[in-house]
């Protein structure tokens, strides 16, 4: 055996000792630990004759040739259905980017469906690094379960809403019963089509935008209150999710009108299909909040692309494929882009449009109106009646 194998012998023998002695935990089984654990790599590279550095034996020990050589990475994105079209525009871009400026390849999983679904799939184990949901609500949910840091919206632009639109009225062909603004709603002889806000974010959405179109316009809660529980008795069917509302009333023909995002009818324009549609001078931001889920990340060690992905979604190029395809672009990406500013501009403009902080946050908005036996229930229960 050669002096310096004896030496490292000796050494990884007293570690063994320590280690048997003392708890790793405490500050000073810690500080011994560390000690040895110095002591040993000093024996070895002293004893080796080296210089610490890496040799023509061991040429992944250079750090300059590691960071050439970057692991390979992917990242898990689990989104909202709507969102599939723009994010498919976007990842290619990113990917092309992140490849330029750090020699490493990054590749996505993509997961997409209704947002409460999702959100339900990320708590009970389907490992995001990244969520894109329809409300800030279902992001919430995930923020309980202890997989995303309380404090996520004010850590990235506009509240961590990356994506926004507003509601529309889709109507029959040439819109042969005339609906032209939410009042209509309420007549009785106009059916309309939405999903159940108990189980649907976007037909919370959908509930909210009914709401504040009277509110909005000068108009109390008890006359809200009059008002959307008349047009939740013109409603057939209340499906399971957005999905199936779209179902029932483009393929199954039943309503005469269908309550959803402005830039679904868009997208649906773009594929040839003919919609017809308004969007109401009075309305709802529906804002999409993107978070990047911290347990996740740290578990798979994606965090850097991850972060670096989410803030890429703000800027002026990954916005102006959101607009491309029918999301309205954030105002604060328009101001340094003039061809999002022309997309900007196509869109139908709303002068009166609510959020939803008018009405407290998502916290507040399902305590009142969704929880069981809030405002949504005791509608429900003067319809059965």
């Amino acid at each position: 055996m050669s002096s310096w194998q004896r030496v490292i012998t000796k050494s990884r023998q007293t570690l063994l000792k320590i280690t048997s002695r003392v708890r790793v935990n405490s500050i000073k089984g810690f500080l011994s630990l560390a000690l040895v654990g110095v002591s040993l790599s000093v024996a070895i590279a002293s004893c080796s004759g080296g210089n610490g550095n890496g040799t023509a034996d061991n040429p992944t020990a250079n750090p300059v040739a590691a960071g050439n050589n970057k692991q390979d990475v992917e990242v898990t994105l689990v989104s909202f259905a709507v969102t599939k079209a723009a994010h498919d525009a976007i990842i290619p871009k990113f990917v092309e980017k992140w490849k330029q400026e750090h020699n490493q390849n990054v590749t996505f999983r993509q997961s997409y469906g209704g947002s409460g679904s999702q959100t339900r799939a990320v708590i009970d184990g389907l490992e995001a690094d990244i969520v894109h949901l329809a409300l800030a609500l279902d992001t919430q949910k995930i923020e309980k379960a202890g997989l995303i840091e309380p404090g996520w919206e004010k850590e990235l632009p506009n509240n961590a809403v990356v994506s926004r639109s507003v509601a529309a009225l889709i109507t029959r062909p040439g819109n042969p019963k005339n609906i032209k603004t939410w009042a209509d709603l309420e007549k009785g002889d106009i059916k309309v089509i939405t999903a159940d806000p108990k189980t649907s974010g976007i037909a919370r959405w959908n509930f909210l935008a009914l709401w504040n179109s009277v509110i909005k316009t000068g108009g109390g809660e008890d006359k809200a209150l009059d008002y959307v529980t008349k047009v939740y008795s013109n409603v057939p069917i209340l499906t399971k999710d957005a999905r199936e509302a779209t179902d029932a009333f483009a393929k199954q023909g039943q309503g005469d009108v269908l309550i959803n995002y402005e830039n679904e009818a868009i997208l649906a324009q773009q594929k040839g299909e003919k919609v017809d549609y308004v969007v109401p001078d009075v309305n709802i931001s529906i804002d999409n909040p993107i978070a990047v889920v911290d347990k996740n990340v740290d578990k798979h060690g994606t965090r850097e692309v991850a972060e670096a992905f989410v803030q890429y979604l703000f800027t002026p190029e990954a916005q102006q494929e959101f607009a491309k395809l029918g999301f309205r672009p954030l105002d604060e990406a328009v101001a340094q882009n003039k061809e999002l500013k022309a997309l900007a501009d196509k869109y139908t403009k709303v002068n009166n449009l609510g959020n939803v902080q008018d009405y407290g946050g998502w916290a507040e908005v399902q305590t009142k109106f969704f929880e069981d036996g809030a405002v949504f229930d005791q509608i429900q229960g003067k319809i059965r009646r």
